[in-house]
C-alpha cells in the first residue's frame, strides 16, 4: 500500500489546488495567526473537503470543533494543550470528526486514542510549534498508526522513511511536509510539492 501524502501549511487556493491536482492525499490548512503558514482565509479549504485538515492550535477542544462545523471540515489535527487531549479528542471524534493528532518525539505523554498521529519534533527541541523543518530522532513512537513529518522533501524523505525504526515501521501510514516545500514561508514552490508528493506515493507501508 503506497503512503499517503499531506501537504500541510497551504494558505491559497492556488496552491491547495496545484498540491490536490499531483495527487496530494490530505491537505493541511493552519488556522495559528503567529505562524508565516496561517491561513487568513479558510474557506479555500472548501473545494478539498474531501482531503482538507484543519490543523489548529486552541487552547480547548470547542474552539476546533466550531472552526471545523463553520467551514466544513472532517479532518482536524488539534493542538491542544496536554490537560486538554484526552478531553478534547474524545469531543471531536463524538462530533464525527477524523482526528489526526500530533504526537511530539518526547518521553512522558499519556497515550491518548486517535484515528492516527502527526509523529513530529518536539516543540521543546525546535522552538515552534511545528513548521520548523527540523527532523527528530524516533525515539518515542506513537500508540497507533502514523504520518511521519520533520523537515521532509523529496530529497530525504525515502532514508527517512527507512530510518523508522523497526518496532514502529509497521505504523507508518504516510508522510507530511510543509517548511520544506516552500518557495518562501506561507508559499509553496510548486516542483517541491509535486516532487514530494510523487516520491512519497512511490514509497509503500510495511
Amino acid at each position: 500500500m503506497k503512503l499517503l501524502a499531506k501537504v500541510c501549511g497551504l494558505t491559497s487556493a492556488k496552491d491547495a489546488a496545484f498540491a490536490a491536482t499531483q495527487g496530494a492525499d490530505l491537505l493541511g490548512f493552519v488556522s495559528h495567526p503567529p505562524s508565516p503558514r496561517h491561513c487568513s482565509d479558510l474557506s479555500v479549504a472548501q473545494p478539498f473537503l474531501d482531503r482538507a485538515v484543519l490543523v489548529m492550535v486552541a487552547d480547548a477542544p470547542e474552539a476546533v470543533l466550531a472552526s471545523a462545523h463553520r467551514f466544513g471540515f472532517r479532518r482536524v489535527q488539534p493542538h491542544l494543550p496536554a490537560e486538554e487531549r484526552e478531553r478534547g479528542v474524545r469531543l471531536l471524534r463524538q462530533a464525527g470528526l477524523f482526528v489526526l493528532l500530533p504526537w511530539a518525539d518526547e518521553p512522558g505523554q499519556l497515550p491518548v486514542s486517535a484515528d492516527l498521529y502527526l509523529w513530529e519534533p518536539s516543540s521543546a527541541a525546535t522552538g515552534v510549534a511545528g513548521g520548523s523543518g527540523q527532523g527528530h530522532a524516533m525515539s518515542f513512537p506513537p500508540p497507533g498508526d502514523f504520518l511521519l513529518a520533520g523537515g521532509l522533501d523529496a530529497t530525504n524523505l525515502r532514508d527517512r522513511v527507512l530510518s523508522v525504526p523497526p518496532t514502529a515501521r509497521p505504523q507508518v501510514r504516510g508522510v507530511d511536509a510543509a517548511s520544506r516545500l516552500e518557495a518562501s514561508p506561507g508559499l509553496k514552490d510548486p516542483a517541491k510539492v509535486a516532487a514530494f508528493i510523487h516520491t512519497a506515493h512511490e514509497l509503500e507501508s510495511a
